[in-house]
């Protein structure tokens, strides 16, 4: 059989555009002269445009930014913004550019998986958001969860897993080794493990503003989320977290890292700052704050950087958070507004990442929460084994493009 040239990424929303681009990149690397194409089906896709990947049709942001799962408010506002005639456009664009033939990626849930085989090609399902965790440990099932949760014996629901079923699916990538060992069971084909979350954390290079100025330091990143205006909302329930931290931990030093994504304005988050009583660091009058014991340094530029500086998280975000915990460290979380971070989101976001996830209701509370559990080594021991465990380790992405190559566009 010729060896397929083409590939279309599908994908559907800002983290998976992330991992897609991982694995695009690695595959890149292996076949310089491949043929690549994108299809993102919430955002903009402008981090594909980038990476000198042409978009097939034009794209629209949506009110909901891809969280219309979240609340129902979420997709009426979707439908009055051109929701459907978006769609319609999308698999139009789709069948244009499968009619020369190629391949699909589709990086996501359902609706990026139904669009690949839509598509008439063979294709490779990479689901990002799902995983055996929401409903089980290696225990078994977790308590207190809602009657009808597992009706289908997986999160992988049954039409999920006959998209993943069908001859033109080459391959099915899922995040993690449990969820992966369930759909064997279930009678799925060719389906792997590999979270390419964990890639492209390692730090270009140390950076000496990070670093603590005084021993026995806590350092403590802080994780708003990257839309707005909900990453502002978040940012001010977080400042009453973290005088919450700096009040129980007195008069052991403090230091927050605030690894702000780049599209939002730092002038409304120092703003805030100083509303609540950090004063301006007079050598860094942008970027560092000071109150009491407590010191908060806000970068755009060291993300990866201040997550392996931080010894924990308060976090309100999805992909930052799993990455966190994927380093072995405990995340604190408090829900907002939404629409991602919200208290449905929450709840399900400590179902999948177990004990190293620590939900606390209220902000004021967390600083208590975290003395509480760094007291307790054993737990911080498990919370280590348990972020690597379900998030995997480093190189993903490059697994992922190997089988890529090999299985469905046959490069190999």
């Amino acid at each position: 059989m010729n060896p397929l040239s083409r590939l279309l990424c599908i994908s559907n929303g800002h983290g998976e555009d992330t991992i897609a681009l991982r694995i695009l990149s690695e595959l890149r690397s292996r076949h310089p002269d491949i043929e690549l194409a994108a299809l993102p089906l919430v955002g903009a896709g402008a981090s594909f445009q980038k990476q000198q990947i042409p978009l097939i049709v034009a794209t629209k942001t949506l009110p909901s930014g891809g969280f219309i799962y979240m609340d129902s408010r979420q997709l009426a506002r979707d439908l009055k913004g051109g929701l459907v005639q978006l769609t319609l456009a999308q698999l139009k664009a789709l069948k244009r550019w499968a009619k020369e033939g190629g391949a699909v990626m589709a990086v996501g849930d359902v609706i990026p998986a139904a669009f690949a085989w839509w598509s008439g090609l063979p294709y490779v399902v990479v689901g990002t958001a799902k995983s055996a965790y929401y409903l089980r440990d290696e225990q078994g099932p977790l308590p207190e969860l809602p009657w009808y949760s597992g009706w289908a014996g997986s999160m992988y629901l049954p039409w999920e897993r006959w998209l993943m079923s069908r001859d033109r699916c080459r391959m099915a990538i899922v995040r993690d080794e449990l969820t992966c060992s369930e759909l064997q069971q279930l009678g799925v084909p060719q389906v792997f493990a590999g979270n390419p979350m964990m890639d492209g954390l390692t730090p270009n290079q140390p950076m000496a503003e990070l670093s603590p100025r005084e021993p026995d330091t806590l350092t403590v990143v802080l994780l708003p989320g990257s839309r707005s205006p909900e990453a502002y909302a978040n940012w001010q329930i977080m400042l009453t977290a973290m005088d919450s931290v700096v009040k129980q931990l007195a008069p052991r030093p403090v230091q927050f890292l605030g690894a702000i994504a780049p599209a939002l304005d730092l002038a409304l988050l120092r703003s805030a700052l100083s509303a609540t009583g950090w004063q301006v660091e007079a050598a860094q009058p942008e970027l560092v704050f000071s109150q009491a014991n407590g010191r908060v340094i806000l970068t755009q530029t060291a993300y990866a950087e201040c997550l392996q500086a931080a010894d924990i998280a308060i976090a309100m975000a999805g992909t930052a958070t799993e990455q966190f915990v994927g380093l072995g460290k405990p995340a604190f979380t408090t829900p907002g507004a939404g629409p991602q971070f919200n208290p449905t989101f929450a709840k399900l976001q400590t179902r999948l990442l177990g004990p190293s996830v620590i939900l606390v209701p209220n902000p004021e509370d967390i600083g208590a929460e975290i003395v509480k559990v760094l007291a307790n080594s054993d737990r911080l021991n498990h919370i280590r084994q348990n972020g690597q465990q379900r998030m995997g380790t480093p190189g993903a992405a490059a697994e992922i493009a190997q089988r890529l190559s090999s299985q469905l566009l046959e490069l190999d």
